[in-house]
């Protein structure tokens, strides 16, 4: 995945504005306007390309970043707004999307409507809990719980078979920690042990809101982070998650009880909603082996408190003020974020995660064209034509591995914009009985949802995203990339007033050739042009493979970023490949356009120089120092400045475009030069 925003939008495409002769905007340019000319490309180039929208454009205090993704979803959010003020107003015909999406908005917006109800959406779920009487009932509330949303400590989910991606199967995975990763319950500095400590507090609190005895819910939350540190220590660290071998179990249902016997597991399943399961894959058999001790180590009360927090956590940005400001007043720490967001953006980040593809189906209708989506579709196969050259010169591969690299990429589907064929969202029961009721019934659509795939071919049509997404994929199962229209926005321009220069390195190699990149990254090339987990490679391809990786992740790993903390290089390692194989990529590409062939200078810079400031553009930005060190230790993406200076040292054009010398910061020696793709 190329970027982590929850909206886009491609509305900036179709800004009225006046378009000069040559087909440029008469708008300042967009790379110079930004671009800080007293730094050096060759001391700092994100300084360099920049600097001037950095000193003018510091972080909202309701944000934990600030840059060019918040600046297409903040265009983005105005016209979604619009469109769900425009259902309420409309109505809809009971079951339409315009009925459901005015509903939600209704609801969910209406914030005296919500403090008059209290707990009440919740207290079925409550009373549920205050019914569970031992490891039976605790197993079936677990299920429902899960069906609605919840997550407790089974991490089920539907996904393709990695060695047979013609089939779906039943993934189990490690889950149950209240915080985003392993890391933070075993650091030992000063910000990790207050965020510990808030965090314990912050459950202890939501268990009095609940209904819990105040003199007690201190004591309670005490057992609960217990339990949380068990399983965070037998939780695999984000690294090695991305070896897809070590991660895939397949056994027969019968042999989950031999990892976790406490639970009756088929009625588990029936519960959730599954029936006649016969096989799952456990992608980390330690975790499901601890749940199970702890389970029998643990009396129910501990347990009972235990999912009453996870509910309280889960909607408590659909309850009232009270659990809402606790709830944010806790992220803060994480985030950074000095303040909450207005209300209509919370609604909408929490719509799109529901009915996103819904409101794209009347958002493209609006906001993107047919000829855009050629531009880029074209873009597409212009990368695979130049990726295809380019494999058959490497020197890491044998003529073997190389044809059947070729047969894989041109292989890869595209596909862009949005989906041909629209998922169909009738049966989801959305109204106007509250907000979080709305959030379970349309929790419950969606593990049906998934469910029903089961037994059934692979819908290879379906999108993971929704068109107005600030993100792009790569999926292995199916060798494809999904490229939604909102991956393309550039900020205040449309698409006809960007140069080719700029959109190259913009949306060429930081997107197209980005995801492209991922069907031959270290995880991604172990999967073969039908999408099965298969060895393809011959094995001296391969150990000349991890030999090149392993400079790349030597050189993140002491990538020193904020207060001592570094770059994960073996967590970040298939983000960094995909980033330096789409800049190499993208600028293959770019060479074979009149534009590069012309060579005229536009604002002041070439169009080789162009290029790369418009690759940097796609991670205009900075962040608070809380975001910074969470994405440290959460995320497999480098830090923003990181994918611009990390990856140029690494690319030989970058120094004849720049006139880098020998000697400079942003210099390295060849013989230390990544060299993958």
């Amino acid at each position: 995945m190329k970027k982590l925003f929850f909206f886009t939008s491609i509305i900036t495409l179709f800004l009225s504005c006046k378009t000069k002769e040559n087909g440029y905007s008469d708008k300042p340019d967009v790379l110079a306007a930004n671009a800080d000319t007293t730094v050096s490309p060759s001391k700092d180039f994100f300084e360099f390309a920049h600097g001037t929208w950095l000193k003018k454009n510091p972080i909202p205090a309701a944000e934990s970043s600030w840059g060019v993704g918040n600046l297409v979803v903040e265009e983005n959010l105005k016209r979604l707004k619009e469109i769900n003020e425009k259902a309420t107003k409309e109505g809809g015909t009971q079951g339409s999307i315009s009925q459901k999406i005015g509903d939600f908005w209704t609801v969910a917006m209406d914030s005296l409507g919500i403090e008059k109800q209290g707990i009440e959406p919740i207290k079925p779920l409550l009373d549920k809990i205050n019914a569970i009487s031992d490891l039976k009932s605790l197993q079936n509330t677990m299920a429902e719980f899960d069906r609605k949303g919840v997550n407790t400590l089974v991490g089920g989910y539907i996904g393709q078979d990695d060695k047979q991606s013609s089939k779906m199967a039943l993934k189990l995975w490690q889950v149950g920690l209240g915080l985003p990763e392993r890391e933070y319950y075993f650091k030992t500095d000063s910000s990790s042990k207050n965020i510990l400590e808030k965090y314990e507090k912050y459950q202890s609190k939501m268990l009095e809101m609940l209904g819990e005895d105040a003199t007690k819910t201190a004591s309670i939350a005490e057992n609960l982070m217990t339990i949380e540190l068990k399983l965070a220590k037998v939780h695999r660290k984000i690294e090695d998650l991305r070896d897809p071998y070590a991660n895939y179990n397949k056994m027969a249902v019968s042999e989950l009880s031999k990892l976790s016997p406490s639970i009756d597991w088929n009625t588990y399943f029936q519960t959730y909603g599954m029936k006649n399961i016969d096989s799952v894959i456990v992608g980390q058999p330690e975790y499901y082996k601890e749940i199970d001790k702890l389970l029998k180590s643990f009396p129910i009360e501990t347990w009972k408190n235990y999912l009453k927090f996870r509910v309280g956590n889960t909607y408590a940005y659909a309850l009232p003020y009270r659990f809402a400001i606790e709830n944010f007043n806790f992220n803060k720490l994480l985030s950074g974020a000095k303040e909450r967001k207005p209300r209509w953006k919370r609604v909408l980040r929490a719509e799109e995660t529901i009915l996103g593809e819904a409101l794209g189906q009347l958002y493209v209708k609006e906001f993107f064209n047919e000829k855009t989506r050629k531009r880029y579709e074209d873009m597409v196969e212009a990368i695979k034509e130049v990726y295809k050259e380019r494999i058959e010169k490497l020197s890491l591969m044998s003529n073997e591995t190389k044809q059947k690299a070729i047969t894989k990429l041109a292989a890869v589907k595209k596909k862009v914009g949005f989906p041909d064929k629209w998922k169909d969202f009738s049966a989801m029961n959305i109204g106007k009985s509250s907000y979080a009721e709305n959030l379970m019934k349309a929790s419950e659509w969606w593990t049906d949802y998934e469910i029903n795939k089961l037994g059934k071919p692979v819908n290879y049509d379906e999108w993971d995203m929704s068109p107005q997404t600030y993100n792009a994929y790569y999926d292995p199962s199916k060798n494809e990339i999904v490229l939604p229209a909102g991956i393309f926005t550039v900020p205040g321009y449309r698409d006809e007033e960007l140069d080719d220069a700029t959109v190259y390195g913009y949306a060429g190699a930081s997107t197209i050739g980005h995801e492209i990149t991922h069907g031959f990254d270290d995880q991604g090339r172990q999967y073969d042009a039908v999408g099965n987990l298969k060895s393809w490679w011959t094995k001296s391809d391969e150990d000349e493979f991890n030999k090149r990786a392993n400079v790349m992740i030597e050189q993140f790993n002491n990538i020193e970023v904020i207060d001592g903390m570094k770059i994960n290089g073996k967590a970040t390692l298939g983000e960094n490949i995909a980033d330096l194989g789409g800049i190499l990529l993208g600028f293959d590409a770019f060479k074979k356009t009149e534009q590069f062939k012309k060579n005229e200078k536009l604002a002041g810079f070439t169009p080789s120089q162009r290029y790369f400031m418009g690759y940097a553009l796609g991670w205009l930005g900075h962040e608070r120092k809380e975001h910074l060190k969470n994405q440290l230790m959460s995320d497999v993406h480098s830090p923003a400045k990181y994918r611009v200076n990390g990856m140029f040292v690494s690319v030989d054009d970058f120094y004849t475009a720049f006139d880098i010398k020998k000697g400079s910061p942003m210099y390295l020696d060849e013989s230390k030069r990544v060299r993958i793709w």
